[in-house]
């Protein structure tokens, strides 16, 4: 009989010792919620369209690694006409995350094109865009990736919706007689 109660308190002190403990838990023991990154533009007036297709969009969390967001329909890239969303928004991606805290958002922009002739036709983002007819001019993008310092927190069953703003006039610049640069300038509108 004393063995049987020595081995439930040795039991009992495990258990308390484990709970206890100051390890981390796991993201799967910790829940989750949902992300959604939604994007509008500030007006870029030089052009009909700005076509800008972005090849991945992630998130870092302060005790993991990145976690991609999902594009709509799981596209491997999304292309967003900014000229169509001066009066609108759209989600650029979407994840479930696990609870915790996040440190950065970053985005890779992959190509982007300007349009000075017509307005796009169809939807202000989609994995392709149809390309509207006249003179176009690419846009060389030296950085490639546009970096989101804005801490934020996720916890179980929470959903926080990110708005960016691309900010057109001061991300686009002319080099010389049909050469165009980019240098994303994004701001963080709203967290909730």
């Amino acid at each position: 009989m004393k063995c049987l109660s020595a081995l439930a308190i040795a039991t009992t002190v495990a258990i308390g010792v484990a709970a206890c403990s100051d390890a981390p838990s796991s993201p799967s023991s910790l829940g989750g919620g949902n992300f959604n990154l939604q994007l509008k533009d500030s007006p870029f007036t030089d052009a009909k369209a700005v076509f800008v297709t972005f090849s991945s969009v992630r998130v870092h969390r302060t005790d993991s690694d990145w976690t991609p967001l999902t594009f709509a329909n799981n596209a491997t890239s999304r292309t967003c006409d900014l000229k169509k969303l001066e009066t609108a928004t759209d989600v650029l991606g979407a994840a479930s995350l696990a609870a915790g805290h996040y440190t950065q958002v970053r985005l890779v922009v992959q190509s982007a094109t300007l349009y000075f002739d017509n307005a796009s036709s169809g939807a202000a983002c989609a994995p392709t865009l149809n390309v509207p007819a006249g003179a176009s001019a690419a846009l060389d993008i030296p950085s490639g990736e546009v970096k989101l310092n804005r801490e934020f927190d996720v916890t179980a069953t929470s959903t926080m919706n990110m708005l960016i703003d691309f900010d057109g006039n001061q991300s686009v610049h002319q080099t010389g007689p049909g050469r165009y640069t980019m240098s994303p300038v994004i701001s963080i509108v709203s967290m909730n």
